[in-house]
């Protein structure tokens, strides 16, 4: 696990790139070694976390013949097997790295062949000496990084955009308005699109060839196929399940440092710790952080799973440290990501490292089998819609909101439509998924955005963001639609990039069996009705498959979600940091409303509602602002 940067420049441009820069806003990635290969206007930089082969596997690494030279970022899970292949077939090696066997296999098989083979998560960079052509590539769902930029000396790219910026400062920063649209509904900006209109990043699966120092093929080398259809019965396919989720589990157990596991007290990071222990890691150790608050407080069950396992158990509280913490999240983002859970995220990598430099999680298990409850609600509408049930339906809510006003008026007044879920009753297709998922609605954008700035994005494009994803997947049918629609989006550019960041910048690497493209293939051939089952059974599939594995009654406890308790912060620890940034400086005043955010702040503060899913994102956009120096 690593960090890696490099530039390619054109013909008749001068050399005047930065690499040692970049690599030290990328030291904290990898901070036991740093390696550097230069020659003829072609730069690689590696910054090097040691996981495996602590002794030798120094980068960039060449060929034998040195006609080539590699940077690798990850871990190919199925080096061993590849590589016992290889020297079957004449291979000599002269490390015990899984770069080395990455660089063979793609000297041996070529860049296409090379890349259907790897089981792993990597971004990498091959540099032909001979054709003077640059090679990369980025991991199917997405786990490792790659952002680069296309500038009139060449070709740039890093782990982090920061890197970018510090391998050429003159990078311009002006910021893509269409990106600033889609992160103000979904949280996050998708790739390719940056922060930046200089900046673009590699989107999952996808490779490219740069030539001359300019992108000469850019394509997807790997997706689902939705046409392959399992016929196993639930039964079977509980059991195939069991048998592939510990192989996934296994093979991401090779490591020359110490291992371990995040452990949330949810189901999916609970399973991985099942299948730790049941494939004999000793010492397991496991660790869990909680909040004062007891609403976002899951100690109590990651401890029930560390006692049922017999882990070497860790636990921390979190004191509320936001304002500390907000400025060195946004410098390696490098973009604005407002999911809240980055904090937590960023503490418990922190509490692990001092220990461990490895860590299991369970990401990914939410949106491979199903356990939003966003996924059951477009789902349900579909189904009502093909069966011209969906007018019916819109009048049952009406009465039975009424109705809950009667007999619950404790939880106060509220009147048709009573939440997102009814909302979306009147919309159609691919936006009404849009709206459950929106932190913004298109409503509330309009009255938060300014003219100018509205004027500056045009037409948004974020339902054709969510309608390209969901087109790709028109041979499933129902709640694989959805799943795989998450596993595109939501999964990688949220989850994954906010994990990577959080782990990376406490140089702790972060590996997810889930996240197993293996796994993922076998779990959409099966059912959508496999994976959920209505009303309530979300995970329905990894529930039944793994039920005996953990404590009785544990399966059937409400999910809770990784989050930090952001209300209850915004009125204490950062309201004068939101003040200060969205009212005082007035940084966002060309794109916000001011008097909107001071209406969402001041009703939050006073308890009149809760606003910190709107306020939350635009503090993160203010502070990317100011300390990117964003030209406004």
């Amino acid at each position: 696990m690593c960090g890696i940067a490099g530039y390619m420049v054109g013909k008749g441009s001068e050399d005047k790139m930065l690499l040692d820069e970049a690599l030290r806003r990328l030291r904290h990635r990898g901070p036991d070694e740093k390696g550097v290969w230069k020659n003829k206007g072609v730069g690689l930089g590696h910054a090097r976390l040691s996981i495996i082969d602590l002794s030798s596997g120094q980068q960039p690494m060449k060929s034998p013949d040195g006609r080539h030279v590699i940077i690798f970022n990850g871990e190919i899970y199925n080096f061993l097997e590849i590589k016992d292949r290889l020297i079957k077939e004449g291979e000599v090696f002269s490390t015990t790295s899984d770069t080395e066997v990455l660089l063979r296999l793609f000297v041996r098989e070529g860049f296409e062949r090379c890349l259907a083979q790897l089981r792993g998560m990597f971004s990498f960079a091959v540099w032909d000496t001979r054709e003077q052509v640059l090679f990369l590539a980025r991991d199917r769902l997405g786990v490792k990084p790659l952002v680069y930029a296309e500038i009139p000396q060449g070709f740039i790219f890093a782990s982090e955009t920061g890197a970018l910026f510090s391998l050429y400062p003159d990078l311009p920063r002006n910021p893509d308005y269409a990106a600033i649209d889609h992160y103000l509904t979904f949280q996050y900006i998708p790739s390719p699109l940056s922060g930046f209109t200089s900046v673009r990043k590699l989107q999952p699966a996808h490779a490219m060839i740069i030539r001359n120092g300019r992108i000469e093929r850019l394509w997807r080398y790997w997706d689902i196929d939705h046409n392959k259809k399992s016929r196993l019965s639930f039964g079977e396919a509980c059991e195939a399940l069991r048998e592939k989720f510990l192989e996934a589990t296994r093979i991401r157990l090779i490591s020359d440092v110490p291992l371990g596991a995040f452990l949330s007290g949810g189901i999916d990071s609970s399973i991985t710790v099942a299948a730790m222990a049941h494939l004999g890691v000793n010492p397991l150790k496991t660790f869990a952080i909680g909040f004062e608050d007891d609403q976002f407080n899951e100690l109590p069950y990651a401890g029930a799973i560390a006692r049922h396992f017999g882990t070497d158990h860790h636990e921390m509280i979190v004191r509320p440290d936001a304002v500390s913490i907000l400025p060195k999240l946004v410098e390696h983002f490098g973009e604005p990501l407002a999911d809240n859970s980055a904090i937590p995220t960023f503490y418990v990598s922190q509490f692990a490292r001092t220990q461990v430099t490895v860590a299991l999680t369970g990401d990914g298990g939410d949106e491979v089998f199903a356990g939003y409850k966003r996924f059951y609600h477009a789902h349900l509408i579909d189904k009502l819609e093909r069966l011209r049930l969906l007018s019916l339906w819109r009048e049952i809510r009406r009465v039975t909101a009424n109705i809950e006003n009667i007999f619950h008026p404790e939880k106060g007044r509220s009147s048709f439509p009573a939440g997102r879920a009814d909302e979306m009753l009147t919309m159609k297709g691919i936006d009404r998924y849009k709206h459950l998922l929106a932190f913004y609605t298109d409503t509330a954008k309009a009255q938060l955005l300014t003219p100018e700035f509205q004027a500056l994005i045009g037409r948004s494009i974020t339902s054709d963001y969510l309608s390209g994803q969901f087109e790709r997947a028109r041979h499933s049918k129902g709640v694989n639609r959805y799943l795989y629609l998450d596993m595109t989006t939501y999964l990688p550019e949220d989850i994954l990039f906010k994990v990577d960041i959080c782990s990376m910048l406490n140089s702790l690497e972060c590996r997810s069996p889930f996240l197993d493209h293996v796994l993922i293939e076998f779990v959409a051939s099966l059912p959508g009705n496999y994976k959920l089952k209505p009303p309530k059974g979300h995970k329905h599939l990894l529930k039944e498959a793994f039920k005996d594995w953990l404590p009785e009654g544990f399966m059937r406890r409400n999910k809770m979600g990784f989050s930090a308790p952001m209300p209850a912060w915004i009125k204490k620890d950062l309201s004068s940091l939101l003040r200060r940034r969205l009212l005082e400086e007035g940084s966002l005043d060309k794109w916000i409303r001011r008097d909107v955010v001071e209406k969402y702040l001041d009703d939050h503060l006073a308890g009149r509602a809760s606003h910190s899913k709107q306020l939350w994102p635009l503090l993160v956009l203010a502070e990317w602002v100011k300390q990117y120096k964003v030209v406004l």
